[in-house]
């Protein structure tokens, strides 16, 4: 339920920032939706007074302006916080950027690619992944590198549902289902 809540506010957000004439970029208020976010998570008093049923909606919304302007947010970002504040969502603030990221990269069709490999790729190697990725996707691709020392060697990528799957460790997974058989 928290998921389908976080989506339709991560939804609404992108339809203003994506919005012929917007004044704030996508990646400015992921950043700043993130900022924030970081701040609740390392902040318990913060947490506190933003979660707390005792303390009156206006309070919260003056203690988040303090911040905002302190961090110079977007007024987009200051808007949509407030409603967050309004409508008691605040806990799933970190949900909700996932999901506006998530949205914007649909919008604008793009993917994301979780890419794994057994070492670390060099620049080069990332924009040869990446061209070839997006040559099998058709579509623009993030990708988000990570290094998995268990896959021995090689690499594999997921997008969306679908695996890629060039690891020395998925070769051996299927040669031992073969051998098994």
């Amino acid at each position: 339920m928290s998921l389908a809540v976080a989506t339709r506010y991560a939804r609404s957000l992108t339809e203003v920032v994506l919005a012929p004439g917007s004044a704030t970029s996508a990646p400015a208020v992921l950043e700043q939706l993130k900022a924030f976010d970081g701040l609740l998570a390392q902040s318990a008093d913060l947490r506190n007074v933003l979660l707390s049923p005792a303390v009156p909606p206006a309070r919260k919304r003056a203690v988040v302006a303090d911040f905002g302007r302190t961090l110079g947010f977007a007024p987009v970002v200051m808007n949509f916080l407030y409603v967050v504040i309004d409508h008691r969502r605040v806990n799933l603030l970190g949900t909700i950027a996932k999901a506006f990221e998530d949205a914007v990269d649909e919008r604008l069709g793009r993917v994301r690619a979780d890419v794994r490999s057994a070492l670390p790729l060099t620049e080069e190697q990332r924009a040869t992944v990446s061209a070839q990725l997006r040559q099998l996707s058709g579509k623009e691709v993030r990708c988000e590198f990570e290094v998995e020392d268990s896959l021995l060697g090689g690499l594999s990528a997921r997008i969306g549902s679908k695996i890629y799957d060039g690891s020395v460790r998925g070769r051996l997974d299927v040669l031992r289902q073969r051998l098994s058989s």
